[in-house]
């Protein structure tokens, strides 16, 4: 017999699998709503939406302006004039 078969032998017998385990010494926390980060939550967003829905108009013109910008830039010829000293010599 070897030295782990102290049960006179009855092999093929599982032990119950541990049911919870918790590596702490501390009481386990169950949680609770937080209202009042929930509040303060709710509260800077109507903060952030009061300051940010009158710069909207703005931000779009901006973007747009961007936009039409970037377009144009697109369609300007590449070509430098004649006579520009930027342009590498050949």
């Amino acid at each position: 017999m070897s030295e782990g078969d102290s049960d006179g032998g009855s092999e093929g017998v599982v032990p119950e699998p541990v049911k919870k385990v918790a590596r702490t010494v501390t009481p386990g926390f169950s949680g609770r709503p937080d209202a009042e980060m929930t509040a303060i939550g709710i509260a800077y967003f109507l903060g952030m939406l009061v300051l940010l829905v009158p710069l909207l108009p703005f931000i779009a013109i901006v973007w747009l302006l961007s936009k039409i910008t970037g377009f144009f830039a697109r369609k300007a010829p590449t070509e430098r004039l004649p006579g520009d000293r930027s342009r590498s010599s050949r």
